[in-house]
């Protein structure tokens, strides 16, 4: 498959939600959208930063919706994991996935293989990199949190990464 060049860096678990969770709109500010997010078929780079404080609010957001979210060693850091199209700029949408203050509406996810990048800040040409980000600690002792601290959401099993296609 051709991916696009353009790229949007998505930190985790959103950006495995974006391609494989049904999330349909990625939300952003009202400047960064100003900034050149058009419509268009761009690539979702997973970010290497994920917090556990991060994963565990996200994980439970999305069981609230239904949606099972894969263990945070499971996800994909530091890299591009898929393709989506930007059909429109929403500043109101029915979606759960609806934040806003705006929000890419989005369609047709396709995964990939993973394919090493860095990220940026808004839209950028991404370019292959030479490795993934590897799990932290804390992802891989993940739910037996260190320190006592108890996971925010139940743990489920985790669905499984989709692997479609390749680079």
């Amino acid at each position: 498959m051709d991916l696009p060049t353009i790229a949007l860096s998505v930190r985790q678990p959103w950006a495995w939600a974006i391609i494989h969770g049904g999330k349909d709109i990625e939300n952003r500010s009202a400047a960064a959208v100003r900034h050149g997010m058009e419509p268009g078929r761009i690539c979702i780079h997973a970010s290497k930063g994920m917090t556990q404080d991060e994963y565990d609010d996200t994980r439970a957001f999305m069981e609230r919706i239904g949606v099972e979210c894969p263990r945070p060693d499971e996800l994909v850091r530091g890299a591009i994991i898929g393709a989506v199209t930007v059909v429109s700029v929403a500043k109101e949408h029915e979606s759960p996935w609806f934040f806003g203050p705006r929000g890419l509406v989005l369609t047709d996810p396709v995964a990939v293989e993973p394919i090493p990048a860095a990220g940026q800040l808004g839209y950028f040409t991404w370019k292959r990199g030479n490795e993934l980000d590897v799990p932290k600690p804390w992802m891989a002792a993940w739910p037996n949190h260190p320190a006592g601290r108890a996971p925010k959401a139940k743990a489920k099993p985790a669905m499984p990464l989709l692997e479609i296609g390749g680079a």
